[in-house]
């Protein structure tokens, strides 16, 4: 047991060594090789948090801490590396550029120190942190370099705000059909990244349309009901 736990832990370590290949990649320009090493990174994180609930991971090695371990590579995937793409990307106002990059770091830091970060719903409180997915989107868009700045800038405000964000594969509240809507997500995301980020309008529409879904679905509810009170 103890041995499956610790080779649970060297799994979610492993995302780390997967940032650092996709960084490699970013230096190099080749941003559709990064995103699939950071989509590597993704698969890793959503299955080693099962497993290790599955082998009692904490309690089978209490001196080894799954959360800690699990932050630190989260940082580097959902921040570190989406921040230095999007700092080079060149889509940005250049003048804004190093200070975007900078407060996407910083902001992702002080998230993943925040222990309200995630309710007991399974919300997680303010923008989660997925660069990532915001670089992703940035590159599919590729808005004018003022909006880009803009947009990205609310995101880093967001980040302190209180409102909830789903949790595609946690949150209870209609649950299935968020499953349906990442793994059509997902799906989208792997066509996107074949076609080098050259697809029919269609797919780009929905694929926003669900990246908004899982953003602000959860905040339009509770204002919707607040209203009706």
């Amino acid at each position: 047991m103890r041995a499956a736990a610790f080779g649970i832990h060297i799994f979610t370590a492993l995302g780390g060594a997967v940032a650092l290949i996709a960084l490699l990649e970013a230096v190099r320009e080749h941003w559709t090789l990064m995103f699939a090493w950071l989509g590597v990174a993704l698969l890793i994180d959503g299955i080693d948090g099962p497993l290790a609930r599955r082998f009692d991971v904490k309690n089978v090695l209490p001196n080894w801490s799954g959360d800690t371990l699990d932050l630190v590579v989260d940082f580097v995937t959902y921040v570190f590396v989406p921040a230095y793409a999007i700092t080079a990307s060149g889509l940005l106002i250049p003048l804004a550029t190093p200070l975007l990059g900078a407060a996407i770091v910083v902001s992702g830091a002080l998230y993943f120190a925040d222990r309200r970060m995630k309710g007991d719903d399974n919300h997680f409180r303010g923008f989660p942190a997925l660069w990532n997915a915001a670089a992703f989107y940035l590159f599919l868009l590729k808005p004018p370099a003022v909006v880009g700045s803009i947009l990205l800038a609310c995101l880093v405000l967001l980040t302190f705000v209180p409102f909830n964000v789903l949790h595609p594969l946690r949150t209870v509240q209609f649950r299935k059909f968020n499953l349906v809507l990442i793994v059509a997500w997902a799906a989208m995301a792997i066509f996107i990244l074949t076609s080098h980020f050259e697809v029919p309008l269609w797919i780009t529409v929905t694929f926003c349309a669900i990246g908004g879904y899982v953003l602000f679905a959860d905040a339009v509810i509770r204002a919707t009901r607040l209203a009706r009170a």
